[in-house]
């Protein structure tokens, strides 16, 4: 018999958080976000709004907001959406409190930065009780916020837990497909926000739309270099956690990352953008972990490189266009 999570707690109340509250309660579940900023719970509470990072979506007032994890972690269901490099100390803190066969839901991109881990390795030393899934796709929070046609990919190894998350989140406008291959969801997660900064820089510098295809496929490949080095299946960096997210991001500016990037192009200092913005774009923290974990792997990453160049060891954008467009022509998929 197929398991029923009524109760879904949200830990994370950023954007896509926030979106994610609006997906719940669509299908009526008991909805609770945890959120770290004392101004962002009242205004849910009181506003039925996240007037810090989603002020253009209206909330059900059934929704709850609380800045206690053992209120948000009591419940059917977790979906984990704080950014990656603060996901570790999250859950070390609910573990405390984390209810018997709950699932943890990973809906956080990324690859930790100091250890390289992926987020259902975090997680797994964070919260060893908890059976994962991830949640990756390519979303917009604020379409999928509006109720506007989205799909995405939920991936587990359980079978019970992927219908009950089908049951508990899916809907003719918020579609989900199942997996069970959560290497290569995250995977396909954290380096196309990477190459999503790079597609940004080339449309800042006005390079066309010819090198922003070839950006994004030449891209595709590195990321199934690395999805096979860490054991992914190939097929499922092609569907919608790969090459699905990863045209979306790599096509418009409301990405954060590619915004960045765009940024970048026209000439904007890195420190200035970033002083700019209240919302994490992931590429900045995931350029460094993906480029160092592919080191430790051995597999070739030009753009992820060039891009972590750019970043954080004060490479400019001309130099590293340079190389890559000096790099020897080969085989297109070796």
């Amino acid at each position: 018999m197929t398991a029923r999570y009524e109760r879904i707690g949200i830990i994370g109340a950023g954007a896509w958080g926030t979106a994610l509250t609006t997906v719940a309660r669509q299908r009526d579940r008991d909805v609770v976000i945890w959120a770290r900023e004392s101004v962002v719970v009242d205004a849910i509470n009181d506003e039925h709004r996240n007037t810090m990072f989603l002020p253009e979506a209206s909330l059900d007032p059934q929704v709850r907001a609380t800045s206690d994890l053992a209120e948000a972690s009591d419940v059917d269901a977790a979906l984990l959406v704080v950014p990656g490099q603060f996901l570790r100390g999250v859950c070390e803190s609910l573990e405390p409190h984390w209810q018997a066969g709950a699932p943890a839901v990973i809906c956080t991109k990324g690859i930790e930065e100091d250890s390289c881990a992926l987020m259902t390795e975090v997680v797994a030393a964070a919260l060893p009780q908890a059976p994962q899934a991830v949640l990756s796709g390519p979303t917009f929070a604020a379409e999928v916020a509006k109720g506007l046609p989205t799909a995405v990919t939920i991936a587990c190894q359980d079978d019970t837990i992927s219908d009950a998350l089908t049951d508990a989140l899916g809907s003719a406008t918020f579609r989900t497909y199942r997996s069970n291959d959560l290497v290569g969801a995250e995977i396909g997660g954290a380096v196309k926000n990477v190459l999503a900064i790079a597609c940004g820089i080339v449309t800042g510098r006005e390079f066309g739309s010819n090198a922003r295809a070839a950006l994004i496929t030449r891209g595709l490949v590195e990321m199934h270099r690395l999805g096979e080095a860490k054991g992914a299946q190939r097929a499922t960096l092609w569907g919608l956690c790969g090459l699905g997210d990863l045209v979306l991001t790599c096509s418009s500016e409301q990405s954060r990352n590619m915004s960045l990037g765009a940024a970048l192009g026209r000439g904007e200092r890195f420190e200035d953008i970033m002083a700019s913005r209240r919302s994490v774009a992931e590429g900045v923290f995931n350029a460094r972990a993906v480029v160092k974990l592919a080191r430790e792997l051995a597999i070739d990453m030009p753009i992820c490189e060039a891009v972590n160049a750019i970043l954080h060891d004060g490479a400019t954008i001309e130099a590293e266009i340079e190389k890559l467009l000096a790099r020897p022509m080969g085989d297109e998929l070796a």
